[in-house]
């Protein structure tokens, strides 16, 4: 890292943002250069295991063995499993940077340090470029921010703070919190013998978080509106679920379904009906916008009204799940959580009892520690901020726009393909698609093995899931590296290869 801070010398990896691939490197490692990579692991039998190594010797094995056996999920373009982007270059700079400062953002000591003004700083950006920010006046705003892990950990977040509200919404004026005394000290004072958490669809991680903080997976209920549409929220069903007696409500809405990326809820209609129930039952609403979020900052344009129309209302949730990680190009690990009451986060995430954490009395930032789950953690910030400063809201909406035009060239090609269907069934208009492209091969044979013999080109990797109880293939666009061109032409190449028996050359695309 000698020249690190030489802004100079790296100018040229600044400069590969908006400049072509000379070459097209594998979307995954050949098998057997995986399987040599295992095979050089330390051996535990050996005498010489943990005997230490000299520090070159052992990078060049991490060199030579381990980094060819790596997925290309950040070199290529062509990675369309789960949802994962890559990493833009002046990202990778930044948390190079990181790691050379090694900060620890726990608690806001602005004589000391600039850290947490930083990260203030950038999830202020970010709101601004989601448009988070426009009705400040009219709904609160989202005035608490921290950073976290990922969604997983922000779902953690939100159900967390959904089950101290909801809980608290009943115990008023007792002079109880169920972040003091405990959630069945509290749902006992409370008269609640449940916490539901209603959703249509919602990510695995929603039940992962429900059991993370004692409600319980099957605390997890599926509305769904309606089978045609399994993503869309049962507003009705979730009401008459609400009314239950001894029972209290988290609503989970999903803002991009996994598979499909539908939102749960159409319009900003449907959600001043949620969020109308949510106040008069006193109930909590959390989103899971981890990628379905994005669209927001998408131009706004005749291209992307409908998308923008089924984002729009999203600023009515009491708090929101975000990934940087995913559409916005920063690396691994990174998300956000996003609440509309600072006062909730601190009632559940105060680190008691430390004074030499305390940041003062007259901290205008609150320190990290007490907003959020971790007491230590990276400076993630710094990778995000970067992006946002260098990219603006014209540079990520159209990174994000050729995300969504990539995808949908991809359906139009499966639309029309004899090959292959288009999922889901009658619903799948273009002007739907943000950056989710859900599909399965017409032959059932060839459905069976459709995801493996796709991978086993090497040059695109797309995530197998399931619809309607049959195997169906996802194809998630992320990758800030897409060209429209070029990639539309392999992923065709490649989808007609694999139907119709040929051996797939790319040299040839």
């Amino acid at each position: 890292m000698d020249n690190l801070f030489d802004i100079s010398a790296q100018e040229k990896r600044f400069a590969q943002r908006h400049a072509p691939l000379s070459s097209a490197p594998p979307t995954l490692p050949a098998l057997r250069t995986i399987q040599a990579a295992e095979s050089s692991l330390p051996d535990p039998s050996s005498a010489s295991y943990l005997a230490g190594a000299a520090a070159a010797a052992v990078a060049s094995h991490i060199a030579t063995d381990i980094v060819p056996a790596l997925t290309g999920q950040n070199a290529s373009s062509r990675y369309f499993g789960f949802i994962t982007g890559g990493t833009l270059p002046l990202a990778e700079w930044a948390d190079n940077v990181v790691s050379a400062v090694d900060q620890n953002v726990q608690v806001h000591l602005p004589t000391q340090t600039v850290a947490t003004a930083v990260e203030d700083a950038a999830l202020a950006m970010l709101a601004r470029v989601l448009r988070l920010d426009d009705d400040v006046a009219e709904h609160g705003g989202f005035r608490g921010r921290t950073f976290t892990t990922g969604a997983t950990a922000s779902n953690v977040a939100g159900l967390a703070c959904g089950r101290e509200f909801a809980l608290n919404q009943r115990l008023a004026g007792s002079g109880v919190t169920s972040g003091d005394v405990g959630l069945l000290a509290a749902a006992a004072r409370a008269g609640i013998h449940e916490i539901q958490v209603l959703t249509s669809m919602g990510h695995s991680s929603l039940s992962k978080a429900a059991s993370v903080v004692g409600l319980g997976r099957l605390a997890v209920k599926e509305l769904r509106l309606a089978e045609d549409e399994p993503w869309r929220f049962d507003i009705d069903a979730a009401e008459a679920a609400m009314q239950k007696e001894g029972v209290a409500t988290i609503l989970g809405i999903s803002a991009g379904e996994v598979n499909t990326g539908r939102y749960s809820l159409q319009s900003v209609e449907e959600w001043k009906r949620v969020r109308a129930l949510a106040d008069k039952y006193g109930a909590w609403i959390h989103v899971d916008g981890a990628f379905g979020v994005f669209a927001r900052a998408l131009e706004q344009t005749d291209e992307y009204k409908l998308l923008h129309e089924r984002i729009d209302g999203i600023q009515l949730a009491d708090s929101i799940t975000i990934d940087g990680h995913k559409l916005l190009n920063v690396p691994y690990d990174c998300g956000m959580f996003f609440c509309k009451s600072v006062d909730v986060m601190q009632a559940v995430f105060t680190n008691p009892n430390a004074s030499y954490l305390a940041s003062g009395s007259a901290a205008t930032i609150p320190s990290p520690l007490n907003i959020g789950l971790e007491n230590s953690r990276r400076f993630r910030a710094l990778p995000v901020y970067a992006v946002l400063l260098s990219e603006g809201r014209s540079g990520v909406a159209a990174m994000l726009g050729n995300m969504a035009r990539l995808s949908r060239a991809v359906a139009s090609f499966l639309r029309e393909s004899p090959h292959y269907e288009l999922l889901p069934e009658g619903n799948n208009a273009g002007e739907e698609i943000f950056m989710s492209v859900l599909f399965r091969a017409k032959d059932t044979t060839l459905n069976d093995t459709l995801v493996a013999k796709i991978n086993e080109t090497r040059q695109m990797y797309v995530s197998g899931t399931s619809w309607k109880g049959e195997k169906a293939v996802r194809i998630a666009v992320s990758n800030w590296r897409i060209s429209l061109e070029r990639d539309a032409v392999v992923v065709q190449e490649i989808l007609n290869c694999v139907a119709e028996g040929r051996e797939f050359d790319l040299s040839k695309c």
